[in-house]
């Protein structure tokens, strides 16, 4: 790992450890958090089966974790944040049930040094973790040595383009936000910290992960449900909210809609060695 990256991965999870405590209160419990992850679920749910082990990076404070443990899946959950995975623990105790999970304290660009009993049969990224990563190649090659052959790696990540937001932020004047994507490179403030945001390209993920993955499928998450900033609007505009949901099923897997949600889910195949 180069110098910058470990900055960046170091800056990241103090950011996060200082959001830990009102992250599900914010985002996981919003109208549009809600309305983003029940399309990443719907896909998880049919990519791993019951009884499959599965990996996950960037697990926050492990509601992604929670809802496939109690569906029959296996969770190994990992996050660069000691304060989220202390959440996400806390919340498992507290709640009946829960499945098997396994919450470890470990950054993305770490997962090399993960101890592996025997291959995972997947592994999944939700909401933007890896958008705080500049060079995937390193994530890759490990997960390269961590997923059985055949099996899936799903990644939902801020796409490059963002229909939305380019409007929302144009009605308001707003060119340079509007705009901000295509660079390819941003930087936000989380918990009063600086962090490094990227927006990779399908076809720069694409050549990260070749050739230990294969991309089988691509879809937009959020094309018409929008971003989350846009929360006060959604809250005034619940039955829109449940119409765009509906439109996200119908269109979001088409040729170039496909490209131009908040997020993009992509899905990768395991290839044979």
């Amino acid at each position: 790992m180069n110098e910058a990256a470990s900055i960046n991965y170091s800056a990241a999870g103090k950011a996060f450890d200082r959001v830990a405590g009102t992250y599900d209160e914010v985002f996981t419990y919003s109208a549009i958090g809600q309305a983003q992850r029940k399309q990443v679920w719907e896909r998880l749910l049919e990519v791993f089966a019951p009884g499959e082990r599965v990996l996950e990076l960037n697990c926050g404070t492990g509601e992604d974790a929670r809802f496939l443990a109690e569906r029959g899946r296996r969770i190994v959950a990992c996050d660069a944040s000691a304060a989220m995975i202390e959440v996400a623990e806390t919340r498992r105790k507290r709640e009946e049930g829960g499945g098997e999970i396994t919450f470890l304290r470990l950054a993305n660009e770490e997962l090399a040094s993960l101890p592996l009993e025997r291959p995972f049969d997947g592994a999944y990224s939700n909401f933007s973790g890896l958008n705080c990563v500049q060079d995937l190649g390193p994530i890759a090659r490990a997960l390269a040595s961590l997923v059985r052959p055949g099996g899936h790696v799903v990644m939902c990540l801020w796409s490059r383009v963002c229909a939305w937001e380019v409007a929302w932020y144009l009605v308001r004047g707003e060119g340079k936000k509007a705009f901000r994507r295509l660079s390819g490179k941003s930087t936000a403030r989380v918990g009063g910290v600086r962090i490094e945001i990227w927006y990779h390209a399908v076809r720069e993920l694409q050549r990260a992960f070749a050739p230990w993955f294969a991309l089988e499928r691509r879809r937009a998450v959020g094309l018409f449900v929008p971003p989350s900033y846009a929360e006060k609007w959604a809250r005034g505009h619940e039955r829109t909210l449940r119409a765009f949901e509906g439109w996200d099923g119908v269109f979001a897997g088409l040729p170039i809609l496909r490209d131009l949600g908040d997020h993009v889910l992509l899905e990768f195949t395991r290839c044979n060695p």
